[in-house]
């Protein structure tokens, strides 16, 4: 990483920004290897700027499109000390993105599963996208795209004529059966949604929201075990969205939820898959996994707690109530203690 001497503050704001998707190392991933190792970022947004600085007021060098991918081979931090994200990827010899609408991806295929049992697997997008089928054929409708690290339950699995493997995948929102590419899914284990933590009480767990500073702090016995970037409610296009203050209770949780919302040719939303859901509000604010952005730091949401795929991950195994891994959701439990402050 290319740095000059950073505040306690930056780093809590860069630790969690652009770089943990970078370094939250994938299955098979040794740490002794180069960590820039076959990670791409794919463009999330309708067009963004490459640069040949790590800064918006460098040369632009060449446009980039909504699902483009590149080669991230470096990280770097931009000058401007008052950026809520100083965070900008480097793409080899060819210029510089800023990683607030960059996902971080990697490419890492399956072995399909042919055993899927009736309640059906919770699984795992391991690829930067996959297209979702009408039927289990690459030549039929596509229905929607899946992104890298959206999670989906897969119902059954089917071999086609061409003898491609495909993965069946049941639709949460509109109770309908897609079909994607299995080798492009990941079947996720009991160990990894294992509950982080088991052994401390739930009444000495609590989650603090602090808006100001766009932060999700985690304590255990009033002391702090983990802290990520948020993004919380903003002002948008069409309106303007807060998240509410005041104490709740992660009372709903589900592993994968496709959310929709609003007319999407302005402010609404479609998005299949969303990862690691917490609702702490019966109007449906709740933490979870972000694919469609990576600027975290400062508000931009429909009033959700906006975080990275792996700190929602870890905050949903870490709160109350656990989620059974052939289960879909939990509802009306006893569930973590949550504070959301200025």
């Amino acid at each position: 990483m290319k740095s000059n001497n950073l505040s306690r503050r930056d780093f809590l704001k860069l630790s969690g920004l652009g770089l943990a998707g970078l370094f939250a190392p994938p299955l098979n991933f040794h740490l002794n290897d180069d960590p820039f190792l076959g990670q791409q970022g794919r463009v999330t947004i309708r067009t963004v700027w490459m640069y040949d600085q790590p800064s918006s007021e460098a040369e632009r060098v060449k446009l980039c499109h909504r699902d483009m991918l590149v080669d991230i081979t470096n990280t770097a931090i931009s000058d401007d000390v008052t950026a809520h994200n100083r965070v900008w990827y480097e793409v080899g010899d060819q210029g510089f993105l800023y990683s607030g609408n960059i996902q971080p991806v990697r490419t890492i295929l399956n072995t399909p599963k042919m055993d899927i049992p009736k309640e059906g697997l919770l699984a795992e997008v391991s690829v930067p996208y996959t297209d979702a089928h009408e039927k289990p054929d690459k030549t039929s409708d596509v229905m929607y795209r899946m992104y890298y690290e959206t999670t989906h339950w897969i119902k059954s699995v089917v071999t086609g004529q061409d003898g491609q493997v495909w993965y069946q995948v049941r639709d949460d929102k509109w109770d309908k059966l897609y079909y994607a590419r299995a080798e492009h899914i990941r079947i996720m284990t009991v160990e990894e949604l294992s509950p982080i933590s088991p052994d401390v009480p739930g009444r000495d767990k609590k989650i603090e929201v602090r808006l100001e500073e766009q932060i999700v702090i985690a304590y255990e016995n009033n002391l702090p075990v983990f802290v990520a970037p948020a993004a919380t409610g903003g002002v948008l296009r069409v309106g303007t969205y807060t998240t509410p203050k005041g104490s709740f209770v992660t009372y709903y949780k589900r592993p994968s939820r496709h959310m929709a919302a609003g007319d999407i040719a302005s402010s609404g939303f479609d998005l299949p898959g969303v990862p690691w859901v917490q609702y702490i509000t019966e109007s449906g604010i709740s933490f979870h996994g972000t694919f469609w952005h990576n600027d975290f730091g400062r508000p931009r949401s429909h009033g959700c707690i906006n975080l990275s795929t792996p700190s929602a991950k870890w905050l949903y195994r870490w709160t109350s109530p656990q989620v059974s891994m052939n289960k879909e959701f939990s509802h009306g439990a006893i569930g973590t203690s949550v504070e959301i402050v200025v």
